[in-house]
């Protein structure tokens, strides 16, 4: 089966919508901010968290292997749903985890780069594994490993740290900015970078 288009999707002529994406390690407060968009913002926005996703999948005990492969296509089925959902004309809030390099280059592959904000959501690694420890439901060490990759791609349009703005001041920040966004947006300057322009 081929892959789709590069910002395939909007078919109809009908302009797609806005993804607000929101990239940072699990317990970086992603999650947090994009309840206070969809309070705050004017225009109707879904929010799309991989969570919910993972939620979704049946509860059965799988080998490494097979649970590795079925991580795999979740996460491909995720940037594919967001995808459809703006080429729909639907705006949506994301937060992902962009811990593995194939995950980036795939929602290059599939989002209109002019509709992504693409927002870093950065929290110092003691607040990370303090709010680990608060939550009790992610593995210890989860976010101190993702830090390592979530944010090496280096680009972004906005960034905001939680441990020194609560969500509502983030929410705020990222939605004062929309007004406002400069071109090339960070996903455009990331495609460009990966083909070598």
């Amino acid at each position: 089966m081929s892959e789709p288009e590069q910002g395939a999707g909007v078919s109809d002529g009908a302009p797609g919508g806005l993804i607000i994406f929101l990239n940072g390690t699990s317990s970086s407060g992603k999650s947090s901010i994009a309840v206070e968009l969809l309070r705050i913002l004017d225009e109707p926005f879904f929010h799309l968290p991989v969570d919910a996703f993972h939620a979704m999948r049946t509860r059965q005990e799988m080998e490494p292997e097979r649970l590795a492969t079925v991580l795999h296509r979740t996460w491909r089925g995720y940037h594919r749903a967001i995808a459809g959902m703006a080429a729909a004309g639907n705006n949506v809030v994301v937060d992902h985890v962009l811990s593995e390099e194939w995950r980036l280059r795939d929602c290059l592959d599939l989002f209109v780069p002019q509709d992504v904000v693409f927002v870093g959501v950065h929290c110092p690694r003691a607040e990370l594994e303090r709010r680990e420890r608060e939550r009790g439901d992610r593995p210890p060490g989860l976010a101190a490993r993702q830090l390592a990759q979530v944010h090496t791609h280096g680009i972004y349009d906005i960034e905001c740290d939680t441990s020194r703005a609560a969500p509502g001041d983030c929410a705020k920040r990222i939605k004062d900015f929309l007004p406002h966004r400069p071109t090339p947006t960070a996903f455009q300057r990331l495609r460009e970078k990966r083909d070598g322009r």
